[in-house]
């Protein structure tokens, strides 16, 4: 543990270069002094409101965010004992969009209220877990990780095909921007967009951080877990349950964005080991860090046309998991 503060703050400083490199960049480009000078209070006007009220609700709603994915991301393969695990493959997210876009279309102007749609992800989320729970003890009792994974896909399969069946009944328009959302999209963030997915992740973040310890017993195994004094099926069922949260709120907010649960605690895991006292917080500030990256390439990349930031994510997490899946075989 000696050398976990320093690593965090070294993730800490990575993240603050990241932010000023995100907000500087953009069709009006911006010197990182003059970046410092508006977040400071001065710069003119103008500067002012390009970095305060457009690019940093951005910025912000992609830290928390990313942050989020990557350490719900860490829970899940410690849950699952696999590296593999991560909500866009176990189905939570395609359950978490599929609660978030049809409620609205049951409830249509009922839905406006801003703790619908999370709640409607919240509930998606965690009947895309129980289903997955449950394919997979038909096929082994024993709920095998790769078994838990097959189901996992099998389901977000299911529900990527409940989300195309929903949409048929929206207009071209709607269709359009579902779809956009579909693949993640930051473009509408507002610092109230931001604060709300704050007040959902970060107290749901300090609760799995606590879990730190229980996580390392159950990576052990869970009867020496149980006689280490861990009460197994509460960390278990408590851990799922807030991992769930974070994702369905974010899915609520940002969209389907894949991989980064996959692609930041697996490269924390090879630089740091696998301690949770260290991966968690670490996953967070490196989730925060990759989708920030990921987003300011979405948007700049492409010149006047924005690429869905789930596009950016893929092109590196589908490698990345060809290559893991390969290596687990």
């Amino acid at each position: 543990m000696s050398r976990t503060l320093p690593r965090l703050l070294f993730l800490l400083a990575l993240l603050l270069a990241a932010v000023v490199a995100a907000v500087a960049a953009g069709s009006a480009g911006l010197t990182p002094a003059t970046v410092l000078r508006a977040l400071a209070g001065g710069a003119t006007e103008t500067e002012r409101i390009i970095v305060l009220e457009l690019r940093m609700p951005r910025v912000a709603l992609a830290i928390v965010a990313g942050g989020g994915l990557a350490l719900s991301g860490a829970v899940f393969q410690a849950l699952l004992r696999n590296p593999l695990a991560e909500p866009y493959i176990l189905g939570v997210s395609g359950g978490a969009a599929v609660g978030a876009i049809g409620v609205p279309l049951v409830l249509g102007g009922a839905a406006a209220a801003p703790w619908v749609l999370p709640v409607a992800a919240l509930v998606g989320a965690l009947g895309a877990v129980a289903l997955v729970f449950r394919v997979a003890l038909r096929v082994d009792r024993a709920l095998d990780t790769r078994v838990l994974l097959l189901a996992g896909v099998v389901v977000g399969a299911f529900f990527n095909a409940v989300i195309m069946l929903l949409l048929t009944f929206t207009d071209t328009e709607s269709f359009r921007g579902a779809m956009m959302w579909m693949m993640g999209n930051l473009g509408n963030a507002s610092w109230g967009g931001s604060l709300l997915l704050a007040a959902y992740v970060l107290p749901a973040s300090a609760v799995l951080m606590a879990l730190a310890r229980p996580l390392n017993l159950l990576a052990i195994g869970e009867e020496t877990a149980l006689y280490l004094g861990t009460r197994v099926e509460r960390v278990k069922v408590a851990a799922y349950v807030v991992a769930s949260l974070i994702v369905a709120a974010t899915v609520a907010q940002c969209g389907v964005v894949g991989f980064v649960g996959l692609v930041v605690p697996h490269t924390v895991r090879l630089l740091w080991g696998s301690d949770h006292r260290l991966l968690l917080p670490a996953s967070f500030l490196g989730g925060g860090i990759f989708l920030l990256l990921a987003d300011t390439a979405a948007r700049t990349l492409a010149g006047l046309n924005e690429l869905p930031v789930g596009v950016v994510t893929a092109l590196v997490g589908v490698p990345l998991f060809v290559t893991l899946l390969r290596r687990s075989a």
